[in-house]
């Protein structure tokens, strides 16, 4: 099987509102370091190119269109698109590499969020007769699911306030990050209920950004010199939609993606989850194993910023620069999609 590195990870802040910006210019720049970071020129240098995005988000049909607009119009090139988080375009450009059709892509993920709003616009994901029609919003499943937990004693109001304050003292070493201080457990403890049993700081802060990669086969980034980490495994895994045939508690989907990437096959030195709710994170924490010897978000996760449909790639991008800097030799991203953890996809990478 073709061995893929990553040679170029980039990323815009997570912001609460980009204002005037539109998604074409929240690309373009994020696409210049990417290209410049791997020695390249633009898109013409890569075999192909894909990207993540959702329409629901501009609001208008084929709107991902508009973001192809970033890499020019002329010569072609080939491009595909997801209509889900880039971590998934990720996935796509790793079999259009290993079946032989491309040495190399690049893949991005982009979305602004802050027009509408995104709790709502996310009941587009749920069963099209009985839920969505009720336009449940992403904040109350959740709150759903945190509930059920408590009321099983699977975890307690402290360690989901455990978790803020982890991801917020560790988004300060993160300077893309939304939201990062110094918090305390009881900090977060003291903050009015949200929709119970959440509290606002449970919850992910809605971000405009993007996120861009660059990557290829082994042979292909030893030809450009840079220094690389190499995709071990990608596997992803989804459950049904209907949320009382699954357990909430537990997430069978990403255990099974880790096993389909390999993950039990070495140390985990680091773990980018894609946890928008702090429970969350501890089910996937125990869904994954994990244990004290691996560090758990320490970009601070997507509680310090959550680019709708950028930021599971960059779960991946966060472990590669810990990789590439020596701060790890082996570590994995997770990114999600769907109401309560319902779809899962689960990167391993490791130093080359």
């Amino acid at each position: 099987m073709t061995d893929i590195a990553i040679v170029a990870y980039q990323q815009t802040d997570a912001v609460s509102d980009a204002g005037a910006v539109n998604e074409v210019e929240l690309i373009i720049p994020v696409l210049g370091r990417v290209f410049e970071q791997a020695g390249l020129t633009n898109s013409q240098d890569v075999d192909f190119v894909c990207s993540g995005s959702c329409d629901y988000l501009q609001g208008a049909a084929f709107a991902f269109v508009l973001g192809v607009d970033a890499l020019g119009a002329v010569p072609p090139i080939k491009e595909s698109h997801v209509e889900m988080d880039a971590a998934w375009a990720l996935y796509e450009s790793i079999l259009k590499i290993r079946m032989g059709h491309a040495e190399s892509a690049l893949v991005y993920g982009f979305g602004k969020s802050s027009p509408g709003e995104l709790p709502i616009v996310l009941s587009q994901q749920l069963d099209p007769y009985y839920l969505a029609p009720q336009w449940i919003d992403a904040i109350s499943l959740a709150a759903l699911q945190a509930r059920q937990m408590l009321d099983q004693g699977l975890v307690s109001e402290r360690d989901m306030a455990e978790v803020v304050a982890r991801s917020r003292n560790n988004a300060l070493n993160n300077p893309h990050a939304q939201l990062a201080g110094e918090v305390s457990v009881d900090d977060v403890l003291a903050e009015d209920t949200y929709v119970s049993p959440l509290r606002k700081a449970d919850c992910c802060p809605v971000s405009d950004g993007a996120s861009a990669m660059i990557i290829a086969t082994v042979e292909k980034a030893e030809e450009w010199g840079k220094p690389y980490a190499v995709i071990s495994g990608i596997d992803h895994r989804i459950e049904t939609h209907n949320l009382g045939m699954r357990d909430l508690t537990d997430s069978l989907s990403t255990r099974q993606a880790a096993e389909g990437a390999g993950m039990g096959q070495g140390r985990v030195d680091v773990a980018e989850l894609y946890a928008p709710f702090s429970h969350q994170e501890i089910i996937l924490t125990r869904a994954l194993g994990l244990g004290e010897e691996t560090s758990i978000n320490p970009s601070g996760g997507v509680l310090a910023g959550n680019m709708m449909m950028a930021s599971g790639l960059s779960r991946v991008g966060e472990v590669f620069d810990r990789i590439v800097s020596g701060e790890a030799e082996r570590g994995i991203a997770h990114a999600t999609s769907g109401p309560c953890l319902q779809h899962n996809l689960v990167t391993v990478l490791e130093k080359a």
